[in-house]
């Protein structure tokens, strides 16, 4: 029997450092590797308060080899004394008390006016969950120094006179193991994070010592969130860099108190990339929350107003989403207030009203204006917008035509025409043999091992893939045939096509993919096209050494006693120098038209067989081949085969 001893003494309080160290999530939002990427946020966060004051533009963050950190500023120096308010030393409150510090009236101006530190938490709490801490502060000529161990002091402050070249706070501390599952930090959460604060803080640099890279790295933006959407955009914009920027003040209801709010956004139109990024006081704002709503229903409206009064859309035409405009705008949102409502400690999303109705009234009314004085970029955006949406909506309609399709699991055998499967499941043995038409899947399935060796007949020149929308070639019976025998799915990368990627290479249903045309001009286009399928939709059989090329003989050498096969004009010359007794010579059948025994010997047995894989060395370089052979770069088609078509003449010729 369980014996219930709850009652008035069951209840207990976590004091001093066991509020953080026996819960962080609370403070840190997670007790694992981004709870202590947080709590090096919260130290950072009062040296950039203090540079934003305008006291210091250098901070120096060391991420050291036993993945302790240091951050150094030159600021004014935390005041760490007697507190005859508090009747405490400031030190004790800083790093020893949650909910104290100096931020609580910054509406009122009275220390800092856009604060991304804004609880009291960030320091202590910070302390409290690190293994140890080392804090120098060097102000009004002295230096104070603290120490600090699993969330206690050791040896109280120690103060002394002190020269020194500037003012400001050096902070080390390691990030506690008993605390955190994860201490080891990267060097690209360093990177990324002094980056962004680089970007919203123009003309407050940020240096990097890496010591377990032994790099060092240098963060500055003299033109804020301007240069770094120019950044983004890489001379592709096709709309200047507009930057947005206002102060008022407001409330964010009737019994609230009015605060300041500042905000910059800065903007282009790129079809190349996209990128939206919201920050607020330094802090980036990974939800959004009030800006991410102001933005998104300021641009959705305009452009949809502008487009109506353009008479752009057609008719009955559905009204565009912010995911039209999206995909072609490098939007970068920073904003400042004096009070602000954080969803939690960790700043991820705010929630002010004001905020959110401030923004969205300011974007309206110069998005008006815009369209109304820069006609030519209006409708540029317009159109863009325009072709966007319907970009995705087709999209849309082929990803369902496509699941349709693709989806399910069906017996295959039973379902796609004139595909011979083998007997085994075992898909590390399993070989599919993609054939030129009806003829050679009689020849290869008569001399084939059907224990291993499945055939799939392709009917004709397929589509050109590199050439065709991916609604013409989803209507192609013969690609969705092929698709559905490998079982893969499809892998696309295009900016409207994202949802249509469903490839998983687990669900190969082969080991290897031979492509088996004849050795004529026409087999040899046809195995291109097929190469060309799986590049375009299933690159990965290629990247990982699936996908092989089965030589055929180009001759027959035939001597009373054996027959010799040539692939190549330098092996027919190779062999017949060396055949002392009469032989005949002819060009070798094509595959349809050979015995079953041939067709094993030459292309199907896999210790006489020649198997050419298909692997692309150099990415780039295979996807510019590609391009320049199949793609839209018609001159430069003829260019090549202007200087190299010589060398293939040969082969037209005996074919």
């Amino acid at each position: 029997m369980k014996i219930n001893n709850y009652g008035n003494q069951s209840i207990s309080s976590l004091k001093g450092a066991d509020r953080v160290r026996l819960r962080p999530s609370v403070i840190f939002g997670s007790d694992g590797i981004e709870g202590c990427q947080h709590s090096i946020f919260e130290i950072l966060s009062n040296s950039i308060d203090e540079a934003k004051e305008g006291y210091g533009k250098l901070i120096r963050v060391t991420l050291h080899k036993n993945h302790s950190v240091t951050i150094e500023d030159m600021g004014r120096g935390m005041p760490l004394d007697y507190n005859e308010k508090e009747e405490r030393y400031n030190w004790d409150l800083i790093f020893c008390e949650l909910y104290a510090g100096g931020k609580y009236n910054n509406n009122s101006g009275e220390n800092y006016e856009f604060s991304l530190g804004l609880n009291g938490l960030g320091a202590c709490a910070t302390q409290y969950s690190s293994e140890y801490m080392d804090v120098e502060v060097y102000t009004d000529g002295y230096c104070y120094e603290l120490h600090f161990e699993k969330g206690h002091n050791i040896g109280g402050l120690k103060k002394y006179k002190k020269q020194y070249e500037s003012s400001g706070t050096k902070i080390t501390w390691k990030p506690d193991k008993e605390v955190f599952t994860d201490i080891n930090v990267s060097s690209e959460y360093f990177h990324n994070m002094l980056k962004r604060q680089a970007v919203v803080n123009a003309n407050i640099e940020f240096l990097f010592i890496d010591e377990i890279k032994e790099e060092t790295t240098n963060y500055l933006y003299p033109e804020g969130i301007a240069g770094y959407v120019k950044e983004i955009a890489n001379n592709e914009e096709f709309t200047d860099i507009i930057v947005i920027e206002n102060e008022c003040k407001g409330k964010d209801s009737k019994d609230r108190p009015e605060y300041k709010l500042k905000f910059q956004i800065a903007m282009t139109f790129c079809n190349v990339n996209s990128t939206l990024e919201y920050y607020h006081n330094s802090s980036y704002l990974e939800y959004g929350g009030s800006p991410d709503k102001a933005i998104k229903n300021s641009f959705v409206f305009s452009i949809d107003q502008y487009l109506k009064s353009e008479n752009l859309y057609s008719k009955d035409e559905k009204k565009i989403t912010f995911v039209d405009i999206q995909d072609s705008l490098i939007l970068i949102s920073n904003s400042f207030s004096t009070i602000t409502s954080y969803e939690n400690q960790t700043k991820k999303a705010i929630a002010n009203k004001f905020i959110q109705d401030a923004m969205q009234d300011c974007i309206k009314e110069y998005l008006h204006v815009f369209f109304i004085e820069n006609k030519d970029e209006a409708n540029k955006i317009a159109r863009q917008v325009l072709i966007n949406k319907r970009s995705r909506e087709k999209a849309e309609k082929t990803r369902i035509n496509i699941k349709k399709q693709l989806g399910g699991s069906i017996d295959i055998t039973n379902r796609i025409k004139k595909f011979v499967d083998c007997r085994t499941k075992d898909k590390s043995i399993r070989e599919l043999y993609i054939v030129e038409g009806d003829s050679a899947l009689g020849s290869c399935k008569l001399g084939r091992n059907a224990e291993f060796q499945g055939i799939m007949p392709v009917r004709g020149k397929i589509l050109n893939c590199l050439k065709s929308d991916y609604d013409k070639i989803f209507k192609s019976d013969i690609i969705v045939d092929l698709l559905k025998v490998l079982g893969c799915g499809i892998e696309i990368d295009s900016k409207h096509n994202k949802d249509l990627n469903t490839f998983n290479i687990d669900n190969l249903r082969w080991d290897k993919i031979i492509i088996c045309t004849d050795a004529d001009v026409d087999g040899f286009q046809i195995r291109t096209l097929i190469l060309t399928m799986l590049y375009t939709l299933t690159p990965s059989l290629i990247e990982t050494g699936k996908v092989f090329i089965a030589e055929t003989p180009l001759y027959e050498i035939t001597t009373k006693n054996k027959t010799y096969f040539a692939y190549s004009e330098y092996e027919k010359v190779t062999i017949t120098e060396k055949l002392k007794i009469k032989y005949t010579l002819q060009r070798s059948k094509g595959l349809g038209e050979n015995d079953p025994d041939m067709m094993w010997e030459t292309t199907m047995n896999p210790q006489t067989r020649r198997l050419i894989q298909v692997l692309p060395e150099n990415k780039k370089d295979t996807k510019k081949k590609f391009d320049l052979l199949l793609g839209d770069n018609l001159q430069g088609r003829k260019d090549f085969i202007a200087k190299m078509g010589h060398e293939y003449l040969q082969l037209a010729d005996m074919s």
